[in-house]
């Protein structure tokens, strides 16, 4: 015989109750069924209660919601003949209910006797009319069965007499018996009650006392998760746990059971299964005492309490001296203060305490009294409290004798930025458990749910700033490759956040990347920088990624703020790695010291693997003795298509239409670009060099720079004709020009030169670029990249491969 068990999400208007009737009717018979009552309706009989004490006239206008919800299930699913029989004793129930409403309107006091009598009418109305609804249904009164000794409030019970009562009554069970749960009896025959889920302690007791083959708790999930589903969206089904599986992760904030509920069919090895109504084909959760052979990972889930408080018995007053703890724990105990987790020091220095927050402050007041002449006196003992915190338990019995639980817990809030406060770990191995400061909570949880779970996937955060040709093209290409990612790398990409330099827009749930302009345009508030960090820092998602597809220095200088707090940056901004030489060192080091990347690849060569290549040659033990680089896409597009008919004015402009250049194309003209770009080489080549240190030799007049972009037109065309001569006379000696960067053992110089067939650059076509490295290793024929070295696509793909090279780590 199994008890069957029915909470309140289960039962909220006459259709859920239908699907009731259909899981009782199409169980084996017979059997006893204990209901909670329908949804909401014992907080709102309380909560009448509670108006009339305080002669609040509002207390009356809740019976008839009440009445109306049970009418409308009675109407719909009680046999006809039998409906006006029922609602008469509905009406019968809530008739006294709401005399004792006036009652407590009159004497402004409810006492526990009448509170625990008012927490009953709920549930004896749920149960009187399913007993009536079901077929072959009878209803039993639980006041009659399960006998309490003290009080009216979470009343004790009295495990020996109810056994008796409860077998005795059902011994020779031939129907479906409907119970109402929650509640329980004296041996005055007073209703007394069971306390927080009440419904299903009183369930289990029931299936002790009759030895059942099982308890099934009907409710509206699928089980235990592995996480909170609301908070982690990868969290998965757990199929069975053992009962000390089940007991430390409801004790620790898992709501789908209450842990004394798992207590009475423990000790008589009864299976507890966790159903969903809405979903009876769902296999839910068995609780046994037996685990699973097949289990993937060492832990079956992880559960947290969100709000708790942190209280420290500290210092030498407390070493060596032998009742330190006896006194610590009866104080807390005398106070009934309840203990979500202790640690305690091996060298008795400190005794720490989580407590829930509104518990915090009569612990508090109890110690500093208990003691008083240590902590006040003698200044011996400090006793401190920590507020905000949260608890986080991973739970599991295949912990227990696995190496690398602890590396990978730790590991996976370390790269996230997230400190542990607190820690506690019994020697059974079944549960690790941790205090966080509350704001990091549901970040923390979501990274140690991959870091236990990685069979699905692993997912980035990203927020981009700069949504011009790269940035766009960049959201055009994870558009593209979304599903191929998630296919072979098992990589979700989200798009959290973006921002132009008009309006930014943030979503947890995330952005579509092709919607990224409607949004911005219909949801996006004014563009601020220091407010977009701001609110990255507000959502404190782990695996964030700080994209840069700007010029802006005001955005590059951000990235030291987002190192230490643990966010990655990507970037396409120059600015950053070719400013002053202290800075590039700092940010190197900032995001090294908090475990986080900092790549810039894109800041040479657009999408070649540049910079990659240098560090590997470097961290291999190579060393880059000389470079030499055409580094501008622009530049060599302007010196190729130079010629008879194109000359340096057409050519430039030619350079600015298909977007070679800058708006202003001075810019790239002047070299500044090309200067940048040689210092981060450099840099990256171990040479701690300053802009200060390039030796630069423009092509064009000094005046060419100065004035309006209209003065700059008129000013070239006259260069023209030089420049055609000169050309002429190159192509006649069967040479080309070329802008070439140099860096020469920590000398740099940039500047025009000749160069014949021979030189690797003399073939190099259109925007392309070419970068040429002299090592140790490579001393007799340099290794040579080349490639595409402009262009939005080429560069937001360099972007994109720093985006996944982060991910791999």
């Amino acid at each position: 015989m199994k008890v069957l068990k029915f909470g309140g999400s289960s039962m909220c208007d006459a259709h859920s109750v239908s699907l009731v009737q259909q899981i009782i009717e199409s169980q084996d018979k017979p059997c006893i069924v204990v209901v909670s009552a329908f949804e909401g309706v014992t907080f709102q009989l309380l909560t009448m209660a509670e108006q009339a004490v305080q002669r609040d006239e509002q207390y009356k206008s809740g019976i008839r919601s009440i009445a109306e919800l049970h009418f409308d299930v009675v109407n719909a699913l009680a046999p006809v003949a039998q409906r006006t029989s029922v609602l008469a004793e509905v009406q019968r129930l809530l008739g006294e209910y709401e005399d004792t409403l006036y009652g407590l309107y009159l004497l402004q006091d409810l006492t526990p006797k009448t509170r625990a009598r008012i927490l009953s009418v709920g549930v004896r109305l749920s149960a009187y009319v399913l007993s009536h609804i079901v077929a072959g249904a009878r209803y039993h009164n639980t006041g009659e069965l399960i006998r309490t000794s003290s009080g009216y409030i979470d009343a004790r019970i009295d495990f020996e007499e109810s056994n008796e009562l409860i077998a005795g009554r059902f011994a020779k069970l031939d129907h479906i018996a409907i119970l109402p749960g929650y509640m329980a009896g004296n041996k005055a025959g007073t209703i007394t009650n069971l306390g927080q889920r009440g419904a299903d302690y009183a369930a289990s007791v029931i299936a002790a006392a009759m030895n059942a083959s099982g308890l099934v708790l009907w409710m509206n999930v699928d089980g235990f998760m592995t996480a909170d589903p609301d908070i982690i969206s990868k969290a998965q089904p757990i199929e069975a746990l053992t009962y000390s599986e089940a007991i430390e992760l409801s004790h620790f904030g898992a709501s789908v059971i209450f842990s004394p509920t798992i207590r009475p069919v423990y000790e008589k090895n009864i299976p507890i299964s966790i159903k969903n109504t809405y979903n009876p084909q769902a296999k839910g959760t068995l609780i046994s005492n037996r685990s699973q052979d097949n289990e993937v990972s060492p832990i079956k889930g992880i559960s947290s309490v969100a709000d708790i408080s942190l209280i420290s018995l500290q210092g030498t007053g407390l070493v060596g001296i032998t009742n330190v703890s006896a006194r610590f724990f009866k104080v807390l105990s005398d106070h009934k203060i309840n203990i979500i987790m202790v640690t305690q020091a091996s060298s008795e220095y400190s005794i720490t305490i989580a407590v829930r927050p509104d518990e915090a402050e009569i612990a508090v007041e109890a110690l500093d009294k208990e003691f008083y002449p240590k902590i006040h006196a003698t200044g011996e003992i400090k006793l401190q409290v920590e507020t905000d915190l949260s608890i986080i338990a991973i739970v599991g019995e295949r912990m227990r004798n696995t190496p690398g639980i602890s590396a990978t817990l730790f590991r996976s809030l370390a790269r996230n930025g997230i400190s542990v406060i607190a820690t506690a770990q019994g020697s059974s191995e079944l549960n690790i458990s941790l205090v966080i400061r509350r704001v990091h909570l549901r970040k923390a949880l979501n990274a140690i749910h991959e870091g236990f779970f990685l069979s699905n996937y692993k997912e980035l955060h990203l927020f981009l700033v700069g949504v011009g040709n790269v940035g766009r093209s960049l959201l055009q290409q994870i558009q593209s490759q979304r599903e191929v990612l998630m296919n072979d790398l098992k990589l979700k990409i989200n798009l959290v956040g973006v921002a132009n330099s008009r309006k930014m827009h943030i979503s947890y749930r995330g952005i579509e990347p092709m919607t990224y302009a409607e949004k911005l345009d219909r949801e996006g508030e004014p563009y601020d920088i220091h407010r977009f960090i701001n609110r990255i820092f507000d959502l404190n998602i782990r695996n964030s990624v700080f994209i840069d597809c700007t010029g802006n220095e005001a955005v590059a200088s951000a990235y030291g703020t987002l190192f230490e707090h643990y966010i990655s940056v990507v970037t396409a901004n120059k600015i950053a790695c070719s400013s002053e030489y202290s800075l590039y060192k700092s940010l190197k080091e900032n995001a090294k010291e908090h475990g986080v990347r900092f790549t810039f690849e894109t800041n040479v060569g657009a999408g070649l693997p540049v910079i990659n290549t240098i560090n590997d040659l470097i961290r291999s033990g190579d060393r880059i003795l000389k470079i030499e680089a055409v580094l501008s896409g622009t530049l060599n597009f302007i010196f190729n298509v130079l010629s008879v008919d194109v000359p340096m004015s057409k050519a430039i402009r030619m350079a600015k239409e298909k977007g070679y250049s800058e708006p202003d194309p001075r810019l790239d003209l002047s070299g500044t670009d090309v200067v940048r770009k040689l210092i981060i080489l450099a840099r990256e080549s171990g040479y701690p060099v300053e802009k200060e240190d390039v030796k630069i030799e423009t092509f064009l007049p000094a005046d060419c720079f100065e004035g309006s972009l209209d003065d700059f037109w008129q000013k070239v065309e006259k260069l023209d004709a030089g420049f055609e001569a000169r050309r002429k006379e190159l192509a006649a000696r069967n040479k080309k020009w070329r802008f070439i960067a140099t860096l020469d053992n920590g000398m740099m110089s940039i500047g025009l030169q000749s160069v014949d067939s021979k030189h690797p650059s003399y073939e190099l076509e259109g925007s392309n670029n070419i970068i040429m490295l002299t090592t140790a290793r490579y001393f007799e024929q340099p290794m040579v990249i080349k490639g595409y070295g402009a262009g939005a696509e080429v560069t937001a793909a360099g972007v994109f491969a720093d985006v996944i090279q982060i991910a791999n780590v």
